[in-house]
């Protein structure tokens, strides 16, 4: 078929739509799936082997909250959409790890997809690269459903909650379970967002200082990280938006107050992110203009060398000319004389040019 390299990296290419395929990196070698299971009074929390297992559980009451690790795995994908009622679009979206954050309404329950970010380092001198993770939410009407690349800890304070009893989240729907999760993916860019602005800070003590220890190259690593962060923020902001209008009718009007607080720290990690990418911006003019300073300092510092020597030069060229005839050129103080001129010249044109600082 046509673009032949493009279809390795994208299998769907040209498939029917709902087809099963992955897409992206398997970061486990077997899925995982964990379940919780929870109402004011109790909680359940029950982790599966295999899938056949978690398809003859047989939950109780209260509200259901399913996760997965691992988004490779068509049977599973496939068995989870059987057992919840989910759209072959859906899982087809699942198991695309490259997916931009949206939410999607498919009348019985929604689709989100989203994206954190995490700072890993590798090397000697511990310098980090930016990671990112898909994470899809399934909001319904009493579950919520999870997919995750691998364990990142962004749920992990939900968890917590719900062991402790701790907050509201016992004692709401799943509609608040699914705000809660969101929210803690937004908190997660706060962290994310404070390591990149101390980067951003030590480039810009770095610039101040005048090293130049592949500056350039990190400046570029920055852009392309800023880049990255604002391609999950955008959308993500027109996503809060969207379910703050209460277009989509799951989330309460108790819950939405909650999402608009939601929004507003969606829009402080925007606005904070915006801010370091001016800077970053600042810092390549910066590094540019600092070269180009840098080199006329070199040129000018040649050039005044270039006017001390010419004069020598000349001199020198003069006397040097294989005339028989020439005047002083039998003379018994000739070289002597023509040394101190050269001399006085040249130590008064060092004078002149360090008087005016052009040296």
């Amino acid at each position: 078929m046509r673009h032949a390299t493009l279809k390795k990296r994208i299998p769907t290419l040209g498939e029917a739509p709902g087809t099963l395929l992955s897409v992206g990196e398997a970061k486990l070698p077997e899925a995982s799936i964990s379940l919780f299971e929870y109402s004011p009074e109790q909680l359940q929390e029950t982790v599966f082997q295999t899938v056949a297992e978690g398809l003859a559980h047989q939950p109780g009451g209260g509200v259901l909250w399913l996760n997965v690790y691992g988004l490779h795995q068509p049977e599973v994908m496939r068995a989870i959409g059987q057992r919840f009622g989910l759209h072959s679009l859906v899982l087809e979206d699942i198991m695309n790890a490259r997916q931009r954050p949206k939410v999607e309404d498919y009348g019985d329950y929604l689709f989100v997809a989203s994206r954190v970010f995490d700072y890993h380092q590798h090397g000697e001198n511990g310098a980090g690269r930016l990671l990112s993770d898909q994470i899809y939410l399934v909001i319904g009407r009493r579950f919520v459903l999870t997919f995750q690349e691998r364990p990142t800890g962004v749920f992990e304070e939900v968890r917590e909650r719900l062991r402790r009893g701790r907050g509201l989240l016992r004692h709401k729907d799943a509609d608040y379970l699914g705000y809660s999760l969101l929210d803690a993916m937004i908190d997660d860019y706060f962290g994310v967002l404070t390591e990149f602005n101390e980067r951003v800070e030590r480039m810009d003590s770095t610039l101040l200082r005048g090293r130049d220890q592949g500056v350039l190259m990190q400046i570029q690593r920055l852009k392309r990280d800023c880049l990255k962060l604002r391609r999950a923020l955008m959308p993500m902001r027109e996503m809060l938006i969207s379910l703050n209008r209460g277009e989509h009718g799951f989330f309460k009007p108790e819950t939405l107050v909650y999402l608009r607080d939601a929004y507003d720290h969606t829009m402080h990690v925007i606005e904070s992110l915006e801010m370091s990418r001016e800077m970053v911006g600042d810092m390549l003019d910066l590094y540019l203009s600092t070269q180009s300073h840098r080199l006329n300092l070199q040129m000018r510092v040649l050039t005044v060398l270039t006017m001390i020597f010419m004069p020598l030069t000349l001199i020198a060229g003069i006397y040097g000319m294989n005339f028989e005839y020439m005047p002083e050129l039998k003379w018994h103080y000739g070289y002597h004389l023509v040394l101190v001129a050269m001399l006085g010249i040249a130590s008064g044109l060092g004078w002149l040019f360090w008087k005016r600082r052009w040296l």
